[in-house]
């Protein structure tokens, strides 16, 4: 069978046609594709979108057919085994790769995350339970992250990857907390840096592993991606050492259904590097005998509306953005949030908050929603 009856094929199963009718048909405009998705899988299908090789009206569902199908399982190359051997004999997070994800995707450009993200750039999934738009959604967010933790004034707390600082300047500002944000991102630091001037924030270009002081709270939201299997051990130790014995801490993060040691190679080489998402497996032996899991809430599917929410953001202000990134950066930003947005729908991947106490909160827990 050739490569384009093996592609064909494997389409077919996902209900997919080649230059079909539906919306989430796939219209191939350079035949080379079928060996090229063969050769190199995902990675193969992304540069091959970046390239113009093909189009679909409707990428997200386009790419929901082929999760729905598990082609991504019948369809691999050798990046992704590549990445697998590398994460094994390598920590990708640790020493100079920690800083790389800033300088090559929270560095892009704060005008193009401004465009996208609302109100406030807030670089994570919103909590849609009573919102109708996005910045709705993430000041929904950011409240119930607070709530969770029962802040309160005078409270002194720590950020870990705090990004443009927003999730602080809420905090002070509603709470009437104190705190320290730490990010590897330089163009984010400086951003929180005015952001939050006036403040009792502190913002500091550094790497979590360096903390070593006390909070009465302690929170990540969207960092724990890049922190990576190896690492997560030493992260809770972190947490643990920096809370308060009588505090609190919660982490928001990606979840996957599944444990891996390396994320998708597209993934890896043109958006997150070094990256990955943890399994619910990794997160409860690396917090083990460390803290009490007080809550877990999943809210996944809300990432779905809020990746809609940024696309459209992103292409309401490409005209002003265009000269800057150029064409092929849309359809690499076009794919990414397709493809993320897909993972959410079809469930492959979660967003869970976690709330942890070191020794348990005594007489119970009762987390908000």
């Amino acid at each position: 069978m050739n490569a384009q009856a093996r592609i064909e094929s494997l389409l077919a199963a996902a209900g997919v046609s080649i230059d079909g009718p539906d919306a989430s048909d796939i219209r191939v405009h350079d035949e080379r594709l079928y060996s090229r998705v063969l050769a190199h899988g995902s990675l193969g299908l992304g540069e091959s979108y970046m390239d113009g090789w093909w189009d679909a009206d409707d990428l997200d569902g386009f790419l929901c057919r082929l999760l729905d199908a598990h082609l991504d399982e019948r369809v691999g190359g050798l990046e992704d085994a590549w990445l697998f051997l590398k994460s094994r004999v390598t920590n990708l997070q640790q020493g100079r790769r920690a800083w790389e994800v800033g300088e090559q995707h929270y560095d892009l450009g704060n005008d193009l995350f401004e465009a996208m993200l609302g109100k406030r750039l807030v670089y994570s999934c919103g909590y849609w339970k009573n919102a109708t738009n996005l910045d709705d959604a993430q000041e929904a967010k950011l409240d119930l992250v607070f709530r969770k933790l029962a802040l309160q004034p005078g409270m002194r707390v720590l950020d870990i990857g705090c990004g443009w600082g927003e999730a602080l300047k809420f905090a002070a500002e509603r709470y009437g907390v104190s705190g320290v944000g730490v990010t590897v991102s330089q163009e984010q630091a400086d951003y929180a840096r005015e952001l939050c001037r006036g403040l009792p924030v502190e913002i500091r270009l550094t790497d979590y592993r360096e903390l070593d002081e006390r909070f009465d709270r302690v929170f990540s939201i969207g960092m724990f991606e890049h922190v990576g299997v190896k690492n997560y051990r030493t992260y809770f130790e972190v947490v643990r050492r920096c809370l308060a014995a009588d505090g609190l801490s919660l982490l928001h993060t990606i979840g996957s259904n599944v444990s891996s040691n390396h994320t998708d190679p597209w993934i890896e080489k043109y958006i997150f590097p070094n990256s990955m998402i943890p399994s619910a497996e990794q997160i409860a032996k690396a917090s083990e005998s460390l803290f009490v899991i007080e809550d877990w809430h999943n809210f996944g599917a809300d990432y779905d509306r809020t990746l809609t929410a940024w696309r459209a953001n992103f292409d309401a202000a490409w005209p002003r953005l265009r000269e800057k990134y150029g064409d092929r950066f849309r359809r690499m930003w076009h794919f990414y949030l397709a493809a993320s947005a897909a993972v959410f729908r079809t469930r492959r991947d979660q967003l869970w908050q976690l709330v942890l106490s070191p020794q348990g909160v005594r007489g119970g827990y009762r987390a908000p929603r």
